[in-house]
C-alpha cells in the first residue's frame, strides 16, 4: 500500500501537467532540443557567438518564430551590433516572412550599412516579409549567397 499512494500520486501529477506541457510546446515551438523562448533570451547575451547562433536556431524556425519578431527588431537596432549577429537576425525575420512587418522599418536603415552583405540580406527580408517572391527562400539556400541571386 505504501508504494500503490506515491505511484498514483506521480501518475496523478503528470496526468494534470500533461495539457500544461502540450499548451507551452503550442506558443513556444522547440528548436535543436530547445524552446524558442530560450533562443529569444539568448540574444541578450554578451558573447556575440551565442547571439549568432540564437538567431540562425530561431531562423531554422521559420514561421513559427513569430513570437520572437520583437526581439530580433531589438538585437537588429543595438547600436555597433557586429555583422556576424545582423545576418543571422535578418534572415530569421526573412524566414518568418509576413508576420515580421513590424521589422521593416529597421531592415530599412540596414539597407544603408556599410557591408554589402547585410545591406543585400535587409532588402531580401523585406520583399519575403512583403510577400514577394525570391530567387531562394530557404535557411539552407542562404550559405550559397549571392551566387544564387546571381544566376
Amino acid at each position: 500500500m505504501r508504494r500503490t499512494l506515491p505511484t498514483f500520486v506521480l501518475m496523478l501529477t503528470v496526468a494534470a501537467a500533461t495539457p500544461l506541457l502540450a499548451q507551452k510546446g503550442a506558443s513556444d515551438p522547440m528548436g535543436n532540443g530547445r524552446h524558442l523562448s530560450a533562443w529569444i533570451a539568448d540574444l541578450k547575451a554578451v558573447a556575440p557567438a551565442t547571439r549568432h547562433d540564437a538567431a540562425y536556431e530561431i531562423a531554422w524556425m521559420g514561421k513559427a518564430a513569430a513570437p520572437a519578431v520583437p526581439a530580433l527588431i531589438d538585437a537588429l537596432n543595438q547600436p555597433g551590433e557586429t555583422p556576424v549577429v545582423l545576418y543571422p537576425i535578418e534572415v530569421a525575420l526573412r524566414e518568418i516572412g509576413p508576420a515580421a512587418s513590424a521589422a521593416i522599418p529597421s531592415l530599412t536603415k540596414m539597407e544603408a550599412h556599410p557591408n554589402d552583405d547585410i545591406a543585400h540580406l535587409a532588402k531580401q527580408a523585406i520583399r519575403a516579409i512583403q510577400g514577394d517572391k525570391l530567387p531562394y527562400n530557404t535557411v539552407q539556400d542562404t550559405a550559397r549567397g549571392k551566387e544564387a541571386v546571381n544566376q
